[in-house]
């Protein structure tokens, strides 16, 4: 009976950690799609966001391959990783895992899914990030941000907006609505990732180192 239990309980620990192993993986397969949009789009300096832009951001928010997912009402659905500046042109603070939601986006071009990039302008935005969720459009304004390499020719609703946008999709820029979308924490994802419950402020005032994990998301933050 004692032989039995020790086999039933060794079995078990086993499979509790091949799923985590599993889940794991699925999680560093997302830090590794992120760090590789940010690294393609700036590869392309006509296409990327303007250095400028890019410089004086407070937070980024990089969520690959948003898809069309009949799950959420017939929406999309994505989920990545957000950073935070440690002050004023300071460097990158431990990222978030955030999941982005809304019922219908329409995604143009015929695209499936799209790759999106949210900047995130000021402290005023940030703030709202770090609550429980927030409603883009309604509760922080989001505008398409532009792509090249001056500012200058950012509109004056681009520049006093809260978020600025930009979305690809099979390798060109597309457009997208995110009007009513919901952004918020994964806070499953956060604690797995970090080992314990850890609210979003915590990790990106700057108290909080980055896992291993995520260092590939880390590395591309430095725009090099």
């Amino acid at each position: 009976m004692k032989r039995a239990l020790s086999t039933a309980c060794a079995l078990s620990l086993v499979a509790a950690a091949t799923l985590s192993a599993a889940v794991s993986e699925k999680l560093k397969s997302r830090v590794d799609e992120s760090a590789t949009v940010l690294a393609e789009i700036h590869k392309a300096p006509d296409k990327d966001v303007p250095q400028e832009l890019w410089d004086r951001a407070t937070c980024v928010i990089v969520i690959p391959s948003v898809k069309k997912a009949a799950f959420v009402f017939g929406g999309e659905y994505g989920k990545g990783l957000m950073s935070c500046r440690k002050g004023k042109g300071g460097a990158w603070s431990a990222p978030v895992f955030m999941q982005l939601q809304k019922g219908s986006w329409g995604l143009q071009i015929g695209a499936q899914s799209i790759d999106l990039i949210l900047l995130v302008n000021n402290e005023r935005g940030m703030k709202k990030l770090l609550g429980n969720k927030v409603t883009l459009g309604a509760e922080a304004s989001v505008a398409a941000g532009p792509v090249g390499r001056d500012a200058r020719a950012a509109t004056d609703a681009q520049m006093n907006a809260e978020i600025l946008s930009y979305s690809r999709a099979q390798g060109l820029f597309a457009g997208i609505n995110l009007s009513g979308g919901v952004l918020k924490p994964d806070s499953d994802d956060n604690e797995e990732v970090y080992g314990k419950k850890i609210t979003p402020t915590a990790i990106l005032t700057g108290s909080t180192a980055p896992p291993a994990a995520t260092s590939a998301f880390m590395k591309a933050l430095l725009r090099k």
